[in-house]
């Protein structure tokens, strides 16, 4: 992988992370595109820190609290924080679940067909008019741990590349009852342990990276964290202007597009 290419990918990564329209399945097709036949544990691991580290700058005072929170003696002031520590743990569940067992590996054999990941694309862009569609985009609810729980389903089936994790988690709560922007929150701090876990189990491959390789990954790392956070400010402000389904539409269109291309 040369520079360009590292670059490209780490900001494909760093945007799609957060909008709804699924990194996975942009890294497949991006990929496919350029001709990468393997962009590398290393690299996944660098550029996957790198958006880690962009929702952790975003979101540093409400992590700050929840760290607080869990200090003795637990103060009462952070009731709601320990809370939302307990609905983070729940929401993992599922996803962690899925990736323990036999069908993560029934899920990532679509990796390599990338007219299916164009498939689940459309399917992601279907989804993002849910709420729309079923009249849920006023929501009222906080979290908690019926919502918690439906959110992380939603997550678990984000495995699949070309179903987002974002877009899915953030109807999914919308579904529910939750705010929009409570939803859009939640799902942001869902991906910290979600990322930060998929990173830690590929980190022991990190030795391995050739010298020459490290500038390039280390680039792409950069350009993914501050793709992150410019993703992270376009949701939410999508969210409070009730353009969430913009978002849709576009999977819509790259998917069939991808679809067309590649079913040959």
């Amino acid at each position: 992988m040369n520079f360009v290419e590292a670059m490209i990918l780490g900001l494909v990564q760093g945007l799609t992370e957060f909008l709804p329209v699924s990194s996975s399945g942009h890294l497949v097709l991006t990929q496919k595109l350029l001709g990468i036949d393997d962009k590398g544990v290393t690299f996944e691991v660098l550029v996957h820190f790198g958006t880690l580290l962009s929702v952790l700058i975003y979101f540093w005072k409400p992590l700050w609290r929840m760290i607080l929170s869990i200090i003795p003696p637990f103060k009462s002031e952070y009731a709601k924080e320990r809370k939302m520590i307990g609905y983070l743990a729940l929401a993992s569940i599922p996803a962690a679940i899925v990736g323990f067992s036999s069908l993560k590996d029934v899920f990532e054999s679509t990796y390599e067909r990338p007219a299916i990941v164009g498939l689940l694309l459309m399917v992601t862009g279907a989804i993002l008019f849910l709420p729309r569609l079923l009249k849920k985009q006023k929501g009222e609810k906080e979290m908690g741990i019926k919502s918690a729980i439906v959110m992380g389903i939603g997550q678990a089936f984000a495995i699949l590349p070309g179903i987002s994790r974002s877009g899915s988690t953030i109807v999914s709560g919308m579904m529910a009852g939750v705010k929009p922007s409570a939803a859009a929150e939640f799902s942001f701090l869902m991906a910290i342990p979600a990322i930060a876990a998929a990173s830690l189990l590929e980190a022991r491959k990190l030795s391995d990276v050739e010298a020459a390789l490290f500038v390039p990954y280390l680039a792409g790392a950069i350009v993914a964290f501050l793709s992150g956070l410019i993703a992270i400010y376009s949701v939410l402000a999508a969210i409070r202007r009730g353009k969430f389904e913009y978002f849709g539409v576009y999977c819509l269109i790259a998917g069939l597009a991808a679809f067309l291309y590649f079913r040959a």
